[in-house]
């Protein structure tokens, strides 16, 4: 079996991580930790050190999803054509989440630990960027910048789509996914229009952290 380089969120359950090289033979670790998990990193790294496994450790600072999504990516960037796998378990409630469903989104494989066991988790095989039309795409941009948008009609206006074509995108049908359905973008009512702004993930995926 090949060596894979392994990405852990530093957080309550790092035990985890040497279930984790038990299981998958390692190239190194890579740990991803808030500035608080600093010493947690670094005795992680010097207990590494014992088994020869080399290790970098990854301060992520700031909105703890963007971080995440962003450093894993730069990761599989850099790691091109390596078999990378991230580890979920290490972490602490919000990591973990950050660090599963960035794995996900980026088509990275991922495993979890249960009772001393490692297991892997299914990977998404898509593309969001594929999934997307090059509307849906133009309705994103125009949605991140900062006048958009106070409703659905401001969007039409801005985007020179009809109304019933916005709607369309947006809120999808039975026979296709919306903005909203695959989690781009999140709406609210407000005084009888539906004011529109991009979710966590819509704003990652515009800033090319999720592939």
């Amino acid at each position: 079996m090949d060596k894979s380089i392994i990405i852990a969120p530093v957080g309550d359950n790092m035990d985890a991580l040497f279930i984790g090289l038990r299981e998958f033979p390692t190239e190194k670790v890579i740990l991803l930790t808030p500035p608080e998990r600093n010493k947690d990193a670094e005795k992680a790294m010097q207990d590494l050190d014992r088994f020869k496994i080399p290790t970098k450790i990854i301060e992520i600072k700031g909105n703890i999803w963007e971080e995440m999504f962003r450093k894993i990516a730069e990761i599989r960037e850099i790691e091109n054509g390596k078999n990378i796998l991230v580890n979920t378990a290490t972490g602490d409630r919000m990591t973990t989440c950050a660090a599963t469903s960035a794995a996900f989104v980026n088509g990275i494989k991922a495993f979890s630990v249960d009772n001393g066991m490692a297991m892997l988790l299914p990977v998404l095989k898509f593309s969001y960027y594929k999934m997307l039309t090059e509307k849906k795409m133009s309705i994103l941009k125009m949605i991140n910048k900062p006048d958009c948008c106070m409703s659905l009609e401001e969007l039409s206006k801005k985007t020179k789509m009809s109304l019933p074509l916005i709607s369309y995108h947006i809120n999808g049908n039975l026979k296709s996914d919306g903005l909203k359905e695959m989690g781009l973008v999140e709406t609210t009512e407000k005084k009888g229009r539906i004011e529109i702004k991009l979710s966590t993930l819509g704003r990652l995926l515009i800033k090319g952290y999720v592939s």
